[in-house]
């Protein structure tokens, strides 16, 4: 009982962060990375329910059905959303074109696992009090090579030191999991990429700031421009007047004669 309610305690703070994070986004590109935090916080809200099931806390179909979703956007998601989500956001050049091109991969292998969890059954037991997901078409060593690949490998790319550090803890930590709980490898690197992706709130937060200078930078310069051109219509104004008030007088005084005549 107490790794679901870790898991729910954890969810919920992280949702919180996630909130945060999509409050300080600027522009449409950003939404989706942006949301990772509240997505990795809904993904450990639902591996809580998957705890409960291993308790026999829940029905076995709410088990499964809560299995069903963390390991399709585990093993099924996250390959294609991480690199996509990071090429919105990043700058045009070099960097963004490798990360368009772990896109593409990541979205084939999406296509490829999706096919392979939906066709193959998961199983999920506890050992050594960790969660076991174990599916025999995404368990295999080019899959995982090229899952790490366009997650992590992504990140890395970044032009953003926070992004590239985000990607090199998350290496770090799912090789870590791998050689000392390989069978955990789902469960624990899931629930350590979520509480790391707290991260990106201070990331959105150096986006803000810049976002919001950059406005008031093209203020100053438009209030110069306008307070420039006051200034001149101001000055220029005055004798505009006057030379059309002595046309009107000229005209007025050369339209009477003639009526007069």
């Amino acid at each position: 009982m107490f790794f679901a309610i870790l898991n729910f305690t954890l969810s919920g703070a992280i949702a919180i962060v996630g909130i945060l994070t999509l409050r300080k986004v600027s522009t449409p590109n950003e939404v989706v990375f942006a949301s990772l935090p509240l997505l990795f916080a809904l993904h450990q809200f639902t591996q809580g329910f998957v705890w409960l099931g291993m308790y026999h806390l829940i029905e076995p179909r709410a088990l499964h059905m809560a299995e069903s979703i963390f390991v399709f956007y585990a093993q099924g998601f996250l390959e294609f959303l991480i690199p996509f989500a990071l090429w919105l956001v990043e700058p045009a050049g070099v960097r963004k074109s490798l990360i368009g091109i772990l896109a593409v991969l990541g979205a084939l292998l999406m296509g490829y696992t999706l096919w392979g969890l939906s066709v193959h059954p998961t199983s999920v037991s506890i050992e050594d009090g960790v969660l076991a997901y174990l599916n025999p078409w995404t368990d295999t060593l080019w899959v995982g090579v090229t899952y790490v690949l366009t997650t992590c490998g992504a990140l890395m790319l970044s032009s953003s030191i926070a992004i590239q550090l985000f990607g090199w803890l998350n290496l770090i930590g799912l090789t870590i999991v791998y050689l000392l709980r390989p069978y955990g490898f789902t469960s624990i690197w899931c629930l350590y990429a979520a509480m790391l992706s707290v991260m990106l709130y201070f990331y959105f937060v150096e986006r803000r700031i810049a976002f919001l200078q950059k406005i008031k930078a093209k203020e100053n310069g438009l209030n110069k421009r306008l307070e420039s051109e006051l200034v001149g219509l101001k000055s220029r104004y005055p004798h505009l007047r006057r030379s059309l008030q002595r046309r009107f007088e000229n005209w007025g005084t050369v339209f009477m004669g003639r009526k007069k005549g």
